[in-house]
């Protein structure tokens, strides 16, 4: 029986940190592309040689060859840049557009039966471009954001609460970044509703909305890959081992809280084609506020991107 492959392009952080998550936990093979030489054949060894202490038979071949991304069930786009100093927001979304389309013009080329999971920032509108680039039906094409945005809220929950944090559960919607919607309606411990006080519950909101920024002042040369990884490795599973655990992620809607023809952040049961259902939550008028604005906002951004020349 043929094992699963998950091809990841890109060997940075995350990318390889995500091919040690898969092969450890027995997900899937993994192909890690990159186009900077030596770089994924590096990193691929160097996960192979920890295989006899971790006690896996799974794969992973490094390459810069996109052919070697061919037969990939799933396939991650980690592809991309930071924002850096002096470089305007127009300026990352043109040089992330262009790496973005370079990738989709090989995906289509190369795996074009796979599903395909964005992590490049910025996350909604790249997961969108990627969509259009694709031609893949959506339901095929969909971001990672949610479930690492909400295990974030769920950790800052849990330590709130005092208690482990596998043990709570929480949602964030709309888009990523400072556009994201955590639902503290969703606020579960044990499966029953969290009372937490107002000034906990704003913390935990700000908290989780600058989640990543504030690895990043903390790391001052990087960012998180981590929970990113893990967060992709959770993603891969459900989709290759039809896991019905509803997830967090950006997927195309066609009219859930009203979002028409867009991708957004929503929870949706993810499966072996893809997206099978999106679930919508009952959110309170201030949550379905904050969700229209963050939808605004994340449309404004398509836009952007499509009158682009890149």
């Amino acid at each position: 029986m043929k094992k699963p492959v998950t091809a990841i392009i890109g060997a940075g952080q995350v990318g390889a940190t995500a091919a040690q998550r898969l092969i450890e936990k027995n997900i899937s093979n993994v192909v890690l592309f990159d186009i900077v030489e030596g770089l994924a054949e590096g990193k691929a060894l160097d996960l192979m040689e920890a295989a006899p202490v971790e006690g896996h038979n799974r794969e992973v071949k490094g390459t810069t060859r996109y052919e070697d991304i061919a037969g990939a069930d799933v396939v991650v786009v980690t592809a991309g840049m930071p924002r850096k100093p002096g470089m305007s927001r127009e300026d990352l979304l043109v040089l992330n557009a262009k790496i973005v389309k370079s990738v989709c013009e090989n995906i289509k080329k190369f795996a074009p039966n796979s599903i395909v999971i964005t992590v490049t920032n910025p996350l909604d509108i790249m997961t969108d471009l990627a969509a259009k680039l694709l031609g893949f039906p959506k339901s095929r094409v969909f971001g990672m954001a949610g479930v690492l945005d909400s295990a974030r809220m769920r950790y800052f929950i849990s330590l709130a609460l005092g208690v482990e944090p596998h043990r709570v559960s929480s949602i964030v919607l709309g888009g990523h970044g400072d556009l994201m919607v955590p639902v503290t309606s969703q606020m579960l411990c044990d499966g029953k509703p969290v009372t937490l006080s107002e000034a906990d519950r704003k913390a935990i909101i700000e908290r989780t909305q600058n989640g990543g920024a504030e690895i990043v002042k903390l790391l001052k040369t990087g960012s998180a890959f981590y929970a990113p990884a893990s967060s992709v490795a959770q993603m891969v599973d459900a989709v290759l081992n039809d896991k019905p655990a509803p997830l967090p992620v950006c997927a195309h809607c066609k009219g859930e809280y009203g979002v028409q023809d867009m991708y957004c952040g929503v929870v949706a049961k993810l499966g072996k084609e893809g997206i099978k259902e999106i679930i919508q939550l009952p959110l309170t008028p201030d949550e379905q506020r904050m969700l229209k604005e963050s939808v605004e906002k994340v449309g404004a951004g398509i836009r952007e991107v499509a009158a682009m020349a890149f």
